[in-house]
């Protein structure tokens, strides 16, 4: 088949998990056209061949917390003079390929494309856990008006897909039809890392470094890998217990599958790998991003680690390492059998697709 395939620009995560999708259409000899926007272009360009650049959703984040104002107008001016900046040599350049069918990574420019041109379309992301499945109430609460701005913006984002392969290391019930939950999509490098148990923690903290958060890294006597508080480096750095380490993929990887325990931002392609690994972890969102909250608070829900809106206080990360044990117990009951599952899902849809039996969905969003 023909496949046109989206990726959204925010952040990595989107882009790294739509590798694995690719390199998987690409072996089952699909012929694939990919567009994306923001940091998903260099990553993916790097490894594809038929990369396009397209104007997607960005957000403007300053002291770990998103600036709605910056974002909202930022998004407008960009979405203004977007790449391609003629809508209409867009839609030229996808039909001379001919798409069969799209696959969306929350990206609305393809979605668009699949409904104009009425092709069936799939949606694999994270994302739409937030509108198509019943979350708990005390996951929520508190941030009930934040959680109804963001399924409004979810639910606007991709309506009436063919189906939704929703990508989670949680499982709230799901209450919309032609969806289904799946194990977070996970790279091959995660996949190969040989899992075992160390005695340091791995910290990926971006900016300079709150001098309380290094001093209660510190009193944990734990040794501590920081990642990302001194991107100057070229070699490590340590300090006493805290070894401030460069910018690598292996080298945190390896770190990753060895460590007591992570501290980071609830983002959820880091979660997910942490979860697999079965290495507990200490969540903090970013404030105004209610995913991340979400992702933090099932985390802590699912006994897998705890959850923090800050590092302000030093008992937080005391707390985090006395209950490792604890977190520790609940992991060893999570299993996942790779990707198998969700790209076995997706090659049936395809199938159905190919059929003419997959459908355009209508009406029941």
């Amino acid at each position: 088949m023909n496949i046109l395939y989206g990726v959204v620009g925010e952040g990595l995560g989107h882009a790294m998990r739509s590798r694995v999708v690719l390199e998987h259409l690409l072996a089952s000899g699909h012929q694939v056209h990919i567009m994306a926007s923001g940091k998903a272009v260099d990553f993916l360009s790097k490894r594809f061949a038929g990369v396009h650049q397209i104007h997607g959703y960005h957000m403007i984040l300053e002291e770990n917390r998103v600036r709605r104002a910056a974002t909202l107008w930022s998004n407008v001016r960009t979405g203004l003079t977007g790449v391609p900046q003629n809508i209409a040599a867009y839609f030229d350049l996808v039909d001379a390929f001919r798409p069969d069918a799209v696959i969306s990574d929350f990206e609305s420019w393809t979605w668009l494309f699949a409904k104009n041109r009425r092709l069936p379309v799939i949606s694999i992301d994270n994302m739409q856990i937030i509108n198509r499945c019943a979350l708990a109430p005390d996951v929520v609460e508190g941030h009930e008006a934040e959680f109804a701005l963001t399924k409004a913006f979810v639910k606007a984002k991709l309506p009436f897909c063919d189906r939704y392969l929703i990508t989670t290391f949680f499982r709230p019930p799901v209450r919309k039809p032609r969806t289904s939950l799946h194990a977070p999509i996970l790279r091959p490098e995660i996949l190969a890392a040989q899992r075992r148990d160390g005695e340091h923690l791995v910290v990926y903290q971006t900016g300079g470094g709150d001098r309380r958060l290094l001093d209660a890294l510190a009193a944990t006597g734990l040794e501590c890998r920081v990642y990302g508080v001194r991107r100057d480096l070229h070699e490590d750095l340590r300090d006493g217990t805290l070894v401030y380490r460069p910018i690598s993929e292996a080298g945190f990887i390896d770190d990753l599958a060895s460590c007591r325990g992570v501290i980071a931002s609830a983002g959820f392609t880091l979660m997910g790998e942490a979860v697999y690994l079965r290495k507990p972890m200490l969540a903090v969102p970013l404030a105004g991003q209610f995913e991340q909250l979400l992702n933090a608070r099932y985390l802590a829900r699912s006994g897998y680690g705890a959850w923090a809106p800050d590092l302000d206080d030093a008992g937080t990360i005391a707390a985090f390492v006395r209950e490792l044990p604890r977190y520790a117990d609940a992991l060893a009951t999570y299993t996942q059998d790779g990707n198998r599952a969700l790209l076995a899902e997706l090659d049936g849809c395809l199938d159905q697709a190919a059929a003419g039996v997959l459908g355009v969905a209508e009406g029941d969003d």
